[in-house]
C-alpha cells in the first residue's frame, strides 16, 4: 500500500508521495517493506500507488526489476484503475478491492497487505507461520506504543491466546495493556488474510460503502471471523546485533519522526543498523564515484557516494549522493539530499535540505527559528525543512551576499 499522500511530511511531499521520500544515504522509505518481502521469499508484489507517484514509479522501475527468467517473480506498480467508476482509492480496503482482479491469475492461498511507509526489518514468514498455527482468518502485526501515542494508531485488545477482542482505529483514549502499564497494543498496518476471506469481505465492504481496513472492515469482522494479533517483538532477524533496539519500527509520518529515525542509524552501536548482510535493505543502483574528503572535522556522520567535503565541520550530518560542502561550512544534526551544495561559511543546524539546493556563502539555517519560519517550514520539534531547489546559484539575498564578501 503505497498511496499515502504524506501531508504531515510537507514540504518533502510537495512533489513526491510519502513512500518515495528519501531515507538515509541512498534509500527511499518504500525500500524497507519491499526488502522485507523479498528477503522473506515473497516475490509476487503489487505496489498500489495514488498521489504524486511518478518518482516512486521511476524508482521501482530502476531498482526493483525482477529477472525475466522467473516470470512469477515481480514488483509491479499499480495506479488506480478506476474499474468501478471515475474515482481514486477511497481508503485502504477500497484500494485492494479495486485490484482484486490481480489475484485471479495467481490464485494465492494467503495475501499479505502491508503498508509502504515505515522503517523496520521483518521476516514475514514468521508472521505467516503464526497465522497458520492460529488458524486465523486475519492476522494483524502489532507492537506496544505509549498511551499518549495511541490516538495515531489502530488499537487492539486481545485475550490470552492473542485473539483480537476489540479493534479501535485511532481512539481518543486507550486503556493500558495488562502486562505493560502505560502502553497500548497498536496495529502496524500489516495484515495477513486468507485469500477467500479477503475477497468475500472486500465485496461485502464495497456493497455497504465501507472503504478502510482499520475503520470498517476489521472491527466488523471481529463478530464473524478469527482475527489474531501477531507480536512483532517475537520476530527474529538474522544478523541483528545485541546493541540494536529489539523490534525496531518507526512510523516516519511526521518531520520530527522522520528526522529522528535517521539518527537512530548513526554511530558504531546504532538503534537500527542499516548494514546487515543477512537481511539487507536494498537500494537503488549507485553509479556515483566514492566520496572524497579533502580535510575538515567529521563526527558521527554519513557521507553519500560522489560527495566532496573540503575543509568543513560535520557533526551528526547525513549526506546523500553528490553533496558538496565547502570550506568553513558547518553542519550539525542535519540531513542533506542529493546534489546540494553548501557554500563557504554557511551554517546549517537541525535541518533537512531537500535535493538540488545551493546554500549561499554565509547563509545561516536553524539558528533563528523565527526568521526561518518566514522562509521555510519549521516542525513542532524545531526542524527546519528547505524544499527542493529553494536556493539556486546566484539567488542569495543581498544581506547574505554582503556577509559572504566579508567572510571571503
Amino acid at each position: 500500500m503505497a498511496g499515502g499522500e504524506g501531508s504531515r511530511l510537507h514540504p518533502l511531499t510537495v512533489d513526491r508521495c510519502k513512500p518515495s521520500v528519501p531515507f538515509n544515504g541512498k534509500h527511499r522509505i518504500v525500500d524497507f517493506v519491499l526488502s522485507n518481502l523479498v528477503n522473506s521469499e515473497i516475490y509476487s508484489i503489487y505496489l498500489l500507488v495514488q498521489y504524486k507517484s511518478q518518482s516512486l514509479i521511476e524508482h521501482v522501475r530502476q531498482s526493483w526489476t525482477m529477472t525475466r527468467f522467473i516470470p512469477q517473480h515481480f514488483v509491479t506498480v499499480v495506479p488506480p484503475q478506476m474499474r468501478n467508476g471515475p474515482q481514486w482509492f477511497q481508503g485502504t480496503a477500497d484500494a485492494v478491492y479495486q485490484n482484486l482482479h490481480l489475484m485471479e491469475t495467481l490464485q494465492p492461498d494467503l495475501v499479505a497487505v502491508f503498508g509502504a511507509d515505515h522503517i523496520y526489518r521483518m521476516d514475514v514468514r514468521q508472521m505467516i507461520k503464526f497465522h497458520l498455527d492460529s488458524q486465523a482468518d486475519v492476522s494483524v502485526a502489532t507492537l506496544p506504543v505509549p498511551l499518549e501515542q495511541a490516538s495515531s494508531f489502530g488499537i487492539v485488545d486481545i485475550d490470552a491466546q492473542h485473539r483480537i477482542r476489540e479493534f479501535q482505529e485511532k481512539p481518543k483514549s486507550a486503556k493500558s495493556m495488562p502486562n505493560r502499564p502505560g502502553h497500548a497494543l497498536a496495529s502496524m498496518g500489516n495484515y495477513i488474510f486468507n485469500a477467500e476471506v479477503l475477497k468475500r469481505e472486500l465485496q461485502r465492504a464495497h456493497d455497504s460503502g465501507e472503504s478502510d481496513f482499520g475503520k470498517h472492515l476489521l472491527p466488523r469482522m471481529l463478530k464473524s471471523h478469527r482475527l489474531f494479533a501477531y507480536d512483532f517483538d517475537t520476530n527474529v532477524i538474522p544478523g541483528t546485533q545485541s546493541y540494536e533496539e529489539q523490534g525496531y519500527w518507526r512510523d516516519v509520518g511526521t518531520i520530527d519522526a522522520y528526522f529522528d529515525a535517521h539518527f537512530d542509524t548513526l554511530g558504531a552501536t546504532p538503534k537500527f543498523r542499516m548494514t546487515n548482510a543477512q537481511w539487507p535493505i536494498y537500494a537503488s543502483p549507485d553509479q556515483a564515484e566514492s566520496a572524497q574528503i579533502e580535510r575538515g572535522f567529521i563526527n558521527h556522520s554519513t557521507i553519500g557516494s560522489g560527495s566532496i567535503i573540503d575543509g568543513a565541520y560535520l557533526d551528526h550530518a547525513m549526506l546523500r549522493r553528490s553533496v558538496r560542502v565547502e570550506q568553513d561550512a558547518k553542519l550539525e544534526h542535519c540531513i542533506l539530499m542529493e546534489r546540494t551544495v553548501v557554500s563557504r561559511g554557511a551554517r546549517v543546524r537541525r535541518a533537512i535540505i531537500d535535493q538540488d539546493n545551493f546554500i549561499p556563502p554565509g547563509e545561516s539555517i536553524g539558528y533563528d527559528l523565527e526568521k526561518d519560519r518566514q522562509r521555510f517550514h519549521v516542525s513542532e520539534g524545531g526542524i527546519v525543512v528547505v524544499p527542493k531547489c529553494y536556493f539556486e546559484r546566484g539567488s542569495a539575498p543581498a544581506a547574505v551576499r554582503e556577509r559572504a564578501t566579508v567572510l571571503g
